[in-house]
């Protein structure tokens, strides 16, 4: 029996429940990696426990090429390590050199949030990490989504050592793509930021932050109410709200509305955490601002005007030193728990 605490998501943003849970698979019982200061423990979902074997398993495959058709893309190369486990680019860079039209988002604290990608299109992290694999642009040269998934598993199969390793982590003879998707995902839910400078001044560390951070600190909770969207201890609500961005031009990105249909989505995307926002820009879902200060000019000014724009966005109006102070805060929101050594070696298939 294993007790587990979990995020739902509410109107007010995110409220943590404690349940007592059975497992039917048996093989969740290693104990799950211990959360960084300021984040709660991480949710695993019941059909995929956390397991030590799952875990490691996920990430070979995470940094593993061929799950791509031609073997020269991996999850790592939009999510990179380097990079806060975004790419540093403004849109991403598939398979043969095409671009997508969005920039990669961290995967870093992907463990709080269940719908993924800029527009919520995917119900879980496990959905989302087999998404590419069949995404023509990005991992595969299939037309068919069904297909490009089948192929990439007949790949897998034929390295012997994965065959064994989805043996002990999932109990199956012969593994499909919801088994990659599921150790993908338990990989990806070990890859966490906690314990910044915010956090340890929250805790009393009173000299964690420098007299600029806190200073930011005031503004973004207090003067320009920041955390209207970035709020709670992932500094995001998990909603999706349009900020102008890309709807000044002549065929915007329409974002959440192309999954949702809602006339009222049009121009919206989903609310990025701000932890370890220093390290994933280029931002916005097209990557237009380089920096930071880039991204509170934005702010400043109101957002872009549109038809849609969300009425919380006014012009802040702020001073020169406020808005150094909101990036030295901003700053602060760096932590550990993410970084980690990159795999070079995979295990050979038969052919090698």
């Amino acid at each position: 029996m294993l007790c587990q605490r979990f995020a739902m998501q509410t109107a007010g943003g995110l409220i943590f429940c404690t349940v007592m849970s059975y497992s039917a698979i048996g093989l969740g019982d290693d104990e799950e990696p211990k959360s960084p200061l300021g984040l709660p423990p991480v949710y695993y979902p019941d059909d995929n426990l956390y397991s030590k074997a799952r875990a490691l398993l996920g990430e070979l495959l995470y940094f593993d090429k061929r799950l791509s058709s031609d073997g020269t893309v991996s999850c790592a190369t939009c999510h990179s390590v380097q990079h806060g486990f975004t790419d540093g680019a403004a849109v991403s860079t598939g398979i043969s050199g095409q671009k997508g039209g969005r920039s990669a988002p961290t995967v870093i604290n992907r463990a709080y949030s269940t719908a993924q990608f800029w527009d919520g299109r995917a119900p879980s992290l496990e959905a989302q990490a087999v998404g590419p694999i069949a995404n023509p642009i990005e991992m595969t040269s299939e037309k068919d989504p069904g297909r490009a998934h089948q192929t990439c598993v007949e790949r897998l199969r034929r390295v012997p050592e994965y065959n064994s390793r989805f043996a002990e982590a999932y109990g199956v003879d012969e593994f499909t793509i919801e088994h990659v998707g599921k150790a993908i995902a338990t990989f990806e839910r070990t890859v966490l930021s906690g314990n910044s400078p915010f956090d340890r001044y929250k805790s009393d560390v009173k000299n964690a932050m420098s007299d600029s951070a806190v200073r930011g600190m005031n503004i973004f909770f207090k003067k320009t109410a920041c955390d209207s969207c970035h709020l709670g201890f992932n500094f995001t609500d998990g909603s999706y709200v349009n900020i102008g961005i890309g709807m000044d031009k002549p065929l915007p990105d329409l974002g959440r509305y192309l999954v949702s249909k809602r006339e009222e989505d049009k121009g919206a995307f989903k609310t990025p955490t701000l932890r370890e926002i220093e390290h994933t820009g280029p931002y916005m879902h097209d990557g237009r601002f380089k920096t930071l200060e880039e991204v509170i000019e934005h702010y400043d000014k109101g957002g872009i005007p549109n038809a849609y724009l969300d009425e919380r966005l006014k012009p802040l109006k702020l001073r020169s030193q406020e808005k150094a102070d909101l990036v030295e805060f901003l700053k602060s929101l760096s932590g550990e728990g993410w970084q980690m050594k990159v795999p070079t070696k995979f295990p050979p298939s038969k052919n090698d």
